[in-house]
This record gives C-alpha cells, structure tokens and sequence, in this order.
C-alpha cells in the first residue's frame, strides 16, 4: 500500500504533489479544529444556559412568602383596599420569572418543579379572587381569615420551598457541568498535545519528502543543462519522474540530440556564409573598381603622365594585395588603413576636382584586428553617395580612437548626407538581411561580418543629416595579434 502511494506521488505533476502536500497536512489540521470547536461550542451552550437559569431563577423575591402574606393580610384586615392592594403584581412578577425559567428548557425533575410552581401561583390567584370577591361581598373577616391561614400561607410556603429546589439542584447540576468542562479541557489539551505532535510529525516529513521529489529531478535537470551549457553535449538526463519532469527531461534530451545534429551543419554554414559575403563582397568590388582604374591608367598613359602612372599602379598593386592577403580573412588596422589609402589614393586622381581626404588613425589602435575589407566599403560608399552627389569638392576623413575596451573607426563625410527618410532605409537594411531592398548590401555585408566574427554588441551604426554629411562608424572589441 505504501510502495503505491509512493509510486503514485513520484508519477503526479508538480501540481498534484503541491495539492497532496497541502490536502495531507489541511485535512487532519481542519478535522481536528471542526471536532474540538463543535465540543466546545455545546460545552459552552451548556453551561450558559445553566448560568442563565440560576440567574433568572435569583429574580424570583425570595421574600415572596412574607410579602404575598402579608399584603395578604392587610387587604383582610381592611389596612388596604382592593384598588391598593399589590397582590396582583407579586403574582404577575413571580408568574413572570416561572415562564422564563420554563422557556430555558431546563432538566426534566427541574421542568417537573416548575410545572409545580406554576400549579402553585394559580392556586394563590385563585384564593386571592376568593378573599376579594368575599370582601365586596360584605367582608366575611372570618372566611377570608380562614383562607389565609389554612390556604394561602401553605401555597406560598410549598411555592417556596419549590423554588428553592429548583435553585439547588441548578446550582448542583451547575457544579457538574463545571467538573465535566474541566475534565473535558484536560482531556483536549492532552489530545491537542498528541494532535500537535502528530501533525508536527507529518509536516516534517511532507516537508522533506514531497519536496524531495519535486526538487530532486528539477536537480538534476539543472545539473545537465549546465554541463550543456558548459560545451558537453554528450550527457543526457536520466530523470524517470512522471508529470512534466519526465517530459521535460525527455524534450531534454532530444534537444540535445538535435543540438548535436544541428551543431555541425550551423558552423559549416556559418563558415560557407563568411566566404561567400567575403567573395560576393570582393567580386561586386573588384572587377568594376578594376575597370575604372584600368581606363584611367591608360588615359594617364596616354597623356604621357608617367609618375602618376607609376603611383596608379603602385597604389592598385596594394589594393589587391591587402584584398587578397592568403585568404585571411582578419587583419590588423594598420593593413586595412593601407588598403583604404590605396583606394583613395587611386580614386582622388580619378575625382582630383572634387574629392580630399585624410587618414588619422592612433598608432596605438592600429595593431588591433578587424574583418578585411571593413572601412573600404564605408569609404567607397562616402564617395559615391556623398561627394559625388554634392557635385562639388568634398571631404573623406577616417578616424580612429580607442574607447574603455572597444575600437571605434569612423568614416565621415561632408557630402549630400541622407533624409531621414533615406536613413531609415538604410539602418534597416544593415540590421536584416530580408529587408527587400539592394540598397547598402555592403554596409550589410561588413556589419554581418563583424557580428558573426566578434558579436551583437559590435558593428556599424549611421548618422546623417542632409545636405551636412554623413558619419559611419565600426565599433570593434580591442583585440590585438
């Protein structure tokens, strides 16, 4: 029976295991306190009912007999008249307190005295219509003289004396109710103390068990997503509770089953994604700017300006060489400068109207790393939506400073600048790649590179106002070769 209750708790949910703890330790603690208030709640009525007889049986004048026989007397004697005679109110108070002793549903010998008592008071009335009725009649002394004595005082003595019992045995019954509360409080407070210990007992042990298995599982659960956390996708949950543990460590282990699958096939992907921005990037650059920079050497050429044919070839021969550097795909700033150098260089003798540029880039910054071909295309992008659109002499300027434990590369030009409008667009594009627009695939490209290369927290953000320029600026972890 037992081993069942154990089973079945090990295989509820979370929920079921909670409700079972709170219906084991309610239950009994509900019962006990419904018995004990139920007790003393008819205990108490008891003994308020009795204390409530004693008290109204105490209005009853325990000077009645003397009173009723007195002015009894004095209405014989002709001391009082009818119409002064208080007769009738010593019977109607006395008839009084008999009915509300009856209404308190006393003891059946206390109920017999009562009845007793009534029987009594009628019968006094009765003498009293007689000793009236005999003195309208014409004062009969010696009758009514003879009511008095042989009727009247013997009614009121046997009233009394009932009245009298009625009390006593109040008061006994009273002594014995009280005897019996005291009894039956030492027996709760025993039973409460036994009760407490019980119930204390079985808290502890709900507390320890019931919690044990729902933290136990859930324990070991952490312990295996932590060590999945860690790299280790070998270990896999052995957790055999029913409820949601079982199912969760069940998808557990089948998520990392198809992190294992998944692992291999998203870092291959990640790398043929790197390659392939890095050769579509090269091949939307290349050929074009290739081109461009072949017919102005052959225009330097035919214009017989040897020097600066000289200074175009030197300056592509960088170009390519930092573009193709062993198929690195990271370099130092120093060699990412040289390349934008290159480019400039190539391309002010092209725009020599309306293009100048400057490089200031730290010394201390420029052993520091950074995706090839990063500032380039920010550069080129400067040139051929700022400069050339403002349509007369512009400014490329390439910054560079080190900030806490970040790099921050900045190309900023004074050219036609976006609208907001524009803008938007843009930094759209940057940040999602089904963003259905061909604008800034470059800005994209770099910016992807160098989130999947260092992370979030990194890559490019633009600013631009039209008509002022526009700044574009790389934020890069400092890391150094």
């Amino acid at each position: 029976m037992i081993r069942r209750i154990k089973q079945l708790i090990q295989n509820s949910t979370l929920a079921t295991k909670i409700r079972y703890s709170y219906a084991l330790i309610i239950i009994p603690m509900f019962s006990f306190i419904l018995i004990c208030f139920f007790n003393i709640w008819e205990g108490n009525a008891r003994y308020a009912q009795m204390i409530n007889s004693a008290v109204v049986a105490s209005e009853f004048s325990l000077d009645f007999k003397q009173d009723f026989d007195y002015e009894t007397y004095l209405l014989i004697v002709g001391n009082k008249s009818l119409n002064e005679s208080e007769l009738d109110t010593l019977l109607a108070d006395a008839k009084r307190v008999v009915d509300s002793l009856v209404a308190l549903n006393p003891s059946q010998e206390n109920a017999d005295r009562l009845k007793s008592a009534g029987k009594y008071l009628r019968n006094l009335e009765t003498y009293s219509d007689r000793i009236k009725d005999n003195i309208e009649e014409g004062n009969k002394y010696e009758d009514n003289i003879e009511i008095w004595e042989n009727d009247v005082q013997i009614v009121t003595s046997l009233l009394r004396e009932t009245i009298f019992q009625y009390i006593y045995y109040e008061i006994k019954d009273l002594e014995v109710a009280r005897s019996e509360f005291q009894a039956f409080y030492v027996r709760m407070i025993r039973l409460t103390l036994v009760a407490l210990g019980l119930m204390t007992a079985l808290i502890v042990f709900l507390s320890i068990y019931i919690p044990q298995t729902i933290t136990k599982p859930i324990t070991r659960l952490s312990e295996v997503t932590d060590q999945v956390a860690k790299g280790d996708l070998s270990v896999r949950s052995d957790v055999e509770s029913g409820g949601e543990v079982g199912v969760l460590s069940d998808s557990l282990n089948a998520m990392i089953d198809k992190i294992n699958e998944l692992l291999t096939q998203v870092t291959k992907e990640q790398t043929s994604l790197r390659k392939a921005e890095l050769e579509l990037l090269q091949s939307q650059i290349n050929p074009h700017f290739l081109y461009n920079t072949l017919d102005t050497i052959v225009w330097l050429a035919e214009g017989s300006d040897q020097a600066k044919v000289v200074s175009m070839v030197e300056s592509l021969s960088d170009f390519f060489r930092t573009s193709l550097n062993e198929g690195k795909d990271i370099i130092t700033i120093r060699e990412e400068m040289q390349h934008v150098r290159s480019y400039l260089k190539i391309q002010q003798v092209r725009y020599q109207d309306i293009l100048a540029y400057e490089i200031d880039v730290p010394e201390s910054i420029l052993n520091c790393l950074i995706p090839k071909i990063s500032v380039q295309p920010l550069v080129e992008n400067a040139l051929y939506h700022g400069i050339k659109n403002k349509r007369r002499m512009g400014k490329i300027t390439v910054t560079g400073e080190e900030r806490d434990d970040r790099v921050l590369i900045r190309v900023e030009d004074n050219g036609i600048g976006m609208t907001k409008e524009r803008l938007d667009t843009v930094n759209a594009r940057i940040k999602d790649p089904t963003f259905e627009s061909a604008e800034a695939y470059g800005l994209y490209n770099v910016n992807e590179r160098i989130r999947l290369k260092f992370g979030d927290p990194y890559g490019v953000t633009i600013r631009s106002e039209y008509g002022e320029g526009t700044v574009c600026e790389i934020c890069l972890p400092r890391e150094e070769t």
